[in-house]
């Protein structure tokens, strides 16, 4: 018979039966087995990775939404309380901004118990605070810069303020007034001031009466115009008496008696001619400033739900003209002329 041959390798070791007759597989085959490169095994261990780590997926994600809760929470906190700090520090909003054009920008605030209860055509219906660009031209208030200029050179204030009232007179001189109409006479007539002066005050007079009215919702020919209705000048210079300081809280309807309703024309830009002296009404929440820009008219009722200050000029020129307005006749003024002051 012929001889089979084998190849040489490894000799398979016997199979070995255990006490009770069971065969016992061959070490190398119990290693072959136990393998992580079986088939069978392989199998097994990656599907047991894959639901390991959808498990561990499943663990960590809920820790990082807590953390980005957490973070959003903080956020807002953080925001909330930069916010009242900002408004506690600031105690400020700009309700009028040098840099906008605003056609009409109104806000309500509750009346006072300032105004009684007579001159029912003319006392507020409503009260509140009211900036408009484009009333008055940017021409008609370039016209009344010069026209106070033309004025307040004759003056020499003792302070910062320098102020001319073309109703009285008045011109701030030192730590006093003198007439400016006194002094118009020595120039000569028409050296100083010209008819078309006061028709160009009085135009723009009557457009703010107009708007107050109509904005107000009164009777225009119940309400008056009233003094002090003035030009204002100021510096940064300092003050010398108390009557140059200008920048301490006030109401209107209480400092003047007669005033019921307050106008401001700006004849001057902040930041581009001045600095500081921003209109700045005093509120509880938070106040609320107006930046003149040339030709701006600021508007408001003149009892004490419109406190309000001027901020100090630090730097430059600030020009301004205040035209009040009154619901008792008595108190009423006429318009400037140059025929009735021979100026």
């Amino acid at each position: 018979m012929p001889v089979v041959q084998r190849k040489r390798g490894k000799e398979k070791e016997p199979e070995k039966i255990d006490q009770n007759g069971v065969e016992s597989k061959s070490e190398e085959n119990k290693e072959k087995k136990g393998k992580p490169g079986s088939s069978s095994k392989k199998g097994i261990s990656s599907a047991s990775k894959i639901s390991k780590a959808k498990d561990i997926e499943g663990v960590q994600i809920l820790p990082r939404i807590a953390i980005a809760v957490a973070l959003i929470a903080g956020f807002v906190c953080a925001r909330d309380f930069f916010l009242e700090w900002y408004l506690e520090e600031s105690g400020e909003s700009t309700f009028a901004s040098v840099s906008e054009t605003i056609p009409r920008r109104y806000m309500d605030v509750k009346c006072s118990n300032d105004y009684g209860k007579q001159f029912k055509d003319c006392v507020p219906k409503k009260c509140g605070r009211i900036v408009m660009d484009g009333v008055v031209s940017l021409e008609e208030a370039t016209h009344l810069v010069k026209l106070a200029k033309k004025g307040m050179k004759h003056g020499k204030p003792s302070g910062g303020p320098t102020i001319l009232d073309l109703h009285t007179g008045a011109l701030t001189y030192e730590d006093k007034f003198v007439n400016i109409y006194t002094i118009a006479k020595k120039l000569g007539k028409g050296a100083l001031f010209k008819k078309e002066d006061f028709d160009i005050y009085r135009q723009v007079k009557n457009k703010v009466h107009n708007t107050i009215a109509r904005e107000f919702n009164i009777n225009k020919d119940k309400l008056y115009l009233t003094k002090p209705t003035f030009f204002s000048r100021m510096k940064a210079k300092p003050a010398k008496t108390i009557h140059d300081e200008y920048w301490h809280q006030h109401v209107d309807k209480k400092t003047y008696g007669s005033f019921y309703y307050t106008s401001l024309l700006y004849l001057s830009d902040y930041s581009r001619n001045f600095t500081g002296g921003r209109f700045v009404f005093v509120d509880k929440a938070s106040n609320h400033t107006v930046e003149p820009k040339t030709g701006r008219l600021s508007f408001f009722t003149s009892g004490s739900e419109n406190v309000h200050f001027v901020e100090k000029v630090t730097k430059g020129t600030r020009f301004a003209i205040t035209i009040s307005f009154t619901c008792e006749k008595k108190f009423a003024i006429a318009d400037p002329s140059l025929e009735n002051n021979n100026s």
